[in-house]
């Protein structure tokens, strides 16, 4: 039977797994979850799954919270209340209910099966989208959908194609000429090949097309046969694999329009410095640029960023960067950096290959290297971070690479 596009957007539900606790980042989760954390000036991390929704279709959405999700619930009811559900849109925000056995999520497939009555109760969704809050990518999910129901598939999981020599670091999938999933092994010693690519090997992506029913089905078999099904790459993707399901690999197919395809898990600090520092580069890796894939988030009532004074030294400059409306530098030097929305820089300081987030002051005459700031933080006149490590780790978080991290609304040492 032939489904076309519009059939299949309007039978599936999408939820999105966005409870994660982010621990490696820290101190940037100390107060929100991994999800919400800013990214690329003025984005939180979960806007990019939510904008490839939004450019693909999707209109109806679950977002799954857990940890620490004050500041995520709030990002979502600013930017993203606007879908009517009067036309059967929606985002909804779905805290862990504890419906069974008293439990909190214990994994990515536990949090579906608590939440299975979300699109088991309606008779119209015949497909269930499942998607990681906190990856950077962009990807047009109706293609996976049309292949997911062109194969007749019951399960189809986005892979995109790494070096086998990198493959170990990552759940690997095992395939046929056909590309029909054969195994899920986590971060192997041996990978197994693509057949058609010879030196590559399949990294899932953690999203996933479910059929509907048989998603019910392999829940209630495996809670009949006391199977724990609590995550999907170590549980239920295995099981659907040995009971003879028709599970599929969809190759990944990136929107962003560049020649090696962009996917990144910001997990660590050095991570996200890293994918942040690309976006001000000549030719970023990610693209913002593209007008035929907007990126959506909330939009502060800032007027434009300026520069201002050329007195003598005293000169606002800001050189390879990116600066968020409502920012100010003020006789200050800001070079390769990100200044993220309502930031001031004051006279004579210095900001370099640094991250600073909303609603900061760096102090006049103050010196900042390779540092995070996090939101609401003031840095006092004269003061330097980044240029003393050893002085620097007796206040803040310094990673091995020398990164300084400055927690939010952190009131800094003198």
């Amino acid at each position: 039977m032939t489904f076309p596009g519009s059939s299949i957007l309007r039978e599936t539900v999408t939820m999105v797994l966005a409870g994660g606790q982010g621990e490696r980042l820290s101190p940037l989760t100390t107060y929100r979850s991994k999800p919400s954390v800013p990214f690329g000036g003025k984005y939180r991390i979960i806007d990019f799954t939510l904008s490839n929704c939004l450019n693909s279709g999707l209109r109806r959405i679950y977002v799954l919270v857990q940890y620490k999700s004050d500041s995520l619930n709030q990002h979502l009811f600013e930017a993203w209340s606007i879908f009517n559900p009067e036309l059967g849109e929606y985002i909804y925000s779905v805290p862990p209910q504890r419906k069974f056995n008293n439990d909190w999520y214990l994994g990515t497939a536990n949090a579906i099966y608590q939440n299975v009555n979300l699109f088991s109760q309606d008779k119209k969704v015949n497909w269930v989208l499942l998607l990681s809050g906190d990856h950077i990518y962009k990807m047009d999910y109706l293609k996976m959908l049309q292949y997911h129901v062109d194969m007749n598939a019951d399960l189809s999981m986005a892979c995109i194609e790494i070096p086998k020599e990198e493959a170990n670091r990552f759940g690997i999938v095992g395939v046929d000429d056909k590309y029909s999933i054969t195994s899920f092994i986590e971060k192997p010693s041996t990978p197994p090949e693509i057949p058609d690519k010879p030196g590559y090997s399949f990294v899932n992506m953690g999203i996933y097309v479910f059929n509907s029913s048989t998603l019910r089905e392999v829940f209630k078999e495996m809670n009949s046969q006391k199977l724990k099904a609590h995550d999907f790459g170590s549980d239920v993707i295995p099981y659907m694999v040995k009971s003879n399901r028709k599970v599929m690999a969809y190759k990944f197919f990136d929107e962003n329009k560049k020649t090696k395809p962009y996917w990144k898990d910001i997990g660590t600090i050095e991570s996200y410095f890293e994918a942040s520092m690309d976006l001000i580069s000549v030719t970023p890796e990610f693209n913002f640029y593209d007008q035929n894939w907007p990126m959506r988030t909330y939009q502060y009532q800032f007027p434009p960023a300026k520069t201002v004074s050329h007195e003598g030294e005293r000169v606002g400059r800001t050189l390879n960067s990116l600066i968020c409306d409502g920012s100010i530098v003020s006789g200050g030097l800001v070079e390769r950096s990100l200044l993220g929305p309502n930031v001031r820089v004051n006279s004579f300081s210095y900001v370099t290959d640094s991250i600073i987030m909303n609603n900061c002051n760096i102090g006049r005459h103050a010196r900042i290297r390779r540092t995070i700031i996090d939101k609401n933080v003031n840095v006092p006149e004269g003061y330097e971070i980044g240029f003393d490590l050893e002085s620097d780790r007796k206040k803040f978080t310094v990673t091995e690479s020398g990164i300084v991290v400055i927690a939010k609304n952190q009131v800094l040492p003198t």
